[in-house]
């Protein structure tokens, strides 16, 4: 019988031969912790008699979540990471690095066949290279890093067969949007979603991560895709190892295979409060935006930030409305200082903050107050996501959003491509 991505993956890494269903424990590749979550990892750690690091080449800790520092009290939380990091001599990333799920990737430690595990839920970012990328709790972070293994219970998997092209105006985020939509927030609950067909093969690496990056919000353990020659083509360019792709057998079994034509798709919008509550913008275009967010893991990149740029130049935000811009990584950040596209934003009179997770997670950076409607590039628009249970978040494209900052209402971003 044949296998999918992800029970090739885990058969490999746990020397087993391992099919949907079956419990396996298997080693682990790369292990990332985030300011969110590494501190309570690090007591997990202690507890649990830990005295060394698995391979400290190979364990991660980001501070994205609240960069710089917010207040005391999480300046306590990203000290003991920092003293973890000495004295282990684990890899890390410091304040203005940028988002864990950017710079991964950028590290060069991450490819196809890996198997990466994040105590953070987007860590699914990396199916995109090719991986098994899934988030755990800080519980199990601190097994990881101890012994360099953890258990799985092999997840089914979804295919979906995208076709088609998409329309001009029309993006990744807004593909991702429409499947969770109709798959809905738990109807990939403890699945693996594999993503193929012609509108995957012709999205760039900055597309395929936004894919991979809100498989969760479909509730599925990883959102993974075959690679190809732009996926060695980014490993190559961050300095990573040799990699061997792993591909699904034309037999494999899935528990569904989904077949979508993108070539009709429209502009989408998440609406309060859930990310399934899907609309075409044009049902929601008109409503007022007080505060616009183009950043975060989903839609932080270089692409992102051209896009956003093309439709704001020589353009400014609405007078009522507020647009705040947090590059995916330092190394974007520059980039997007060399090709212009910071004097863009800043001249349109949006705020540009530290690389990082900007306003996404709530902790600082632009918290909205109460009755206020956010649209956002981000991955959940839960009540109380951005850190006030008041405030309204829509989620959608980096085009939908800088349009929306400009008009001070939700629009449609079609009209300048």
């Amino acid at each position: 019988m044949g296998k999918t991505i992800i029970e090739k993956i885990l058969s490999q890494k746990s020397g087993g031969d391992a099919y949907a269903g079956q419990i396996v424990v298997a080693d682990v590749d790369y292990v990332m912790g985030q300011d969110g979550t590494a501190p309570l990892a690090i007591k997990s750690f202690r507890e649990m008699g830990g005295t060394k690091v698995f391979d400290p080449e190979k364990v991660v800790f980001v501070i994205d979540h609240s960069a710089p520092s917010p207040n005391e009290g999480v300046s306590r939380l990203h000290k003991l990471m920092r003293e973890f990091r000495d004295e282990y001599g684990i890899d890390f990333h410091d304040i203005g690095d940028g988002v864990c799920h950017q710079v991964v990737p950028e590290s060069g430690k991450v490819g196809p066949g890996s198997l990466v595990v994040g105590a953070d839920s987007h860590t699914c970012t990396y199916g995109a290279l090719n991986a098994f990328a899934t988030g755990v709790g800080s519980t199990d972070l601190a097994a990881a890093i101890i012994s360099g293994k953890l258990w799985f219970k092999v997840p089914e998997t979804i295919k979906f067969v995208l076709k088609g092209k998409l329309p001009k105006g029309v993006f990744a985020k807004d593909l991702i949007l429409y499947l969770i939509g109709d798959v809905t927030a738990d109807g990939a609950t403890y699945m693996a979603a594999e993503y193929t067909g012609e509108a995957i093969s012709n999205l760039s690496m900055d597309g395929r991560f936004t894919i991979s990056n809100m498989a969760i919000e479909m509730g599925a353990k990883a959102g993974l895709m075959e690679a190809d020659e732009k996926t060695f083509a980014f490993v190559k360019e961050h300095g990573g190892r040799d990699f061997t792709p792993v591909f699904a057998d034309p037999d494999a079994v899935y528990a569904k295979v989904l077949e979508y034509d993108v070539s009709e798709l429209e502009p989408m919008v998440a609406k309060p409060h859930t990310v399934d509550n899907t609309a075409k913008v044009t049902e929601v275009a008109g409503t007022p935006i007080h505060q616009a967010v183009l950043g975060t893991c989903t839609n932080g990149r270089l692409e992102d930030l051209r896009i956003a740029a093309k439709i704001l130049e020589g353009r400014k935000i609405h007078p009522k409305t507020r647009l705040i811009v947090a590059p995916a990584s330092r190394k974007i950040f520059l980039k997007a200082m060399e090709e212009g596209f910071i004097k863009i934003f800043v001249e349109a009179g949006a705020a540009v903050v530290t690389p990082g997770c900007g306003p996404c997670v709530g902790t600082h950076n632009g918290i909205p107050s109460d009755g206020e409607n956010v649209i956002s590039t981000a991955n959940r628009n839960f009540k109380g996501r951005m850190g006030n249970s008041n405030a309204f978040i829509y989620l959608a494209s980096p085009a939908t959003v800088a349009a929306s900052a400009i008009a001070g209402e939700i629009a449609d971003p079609r009209p300048y491509f």
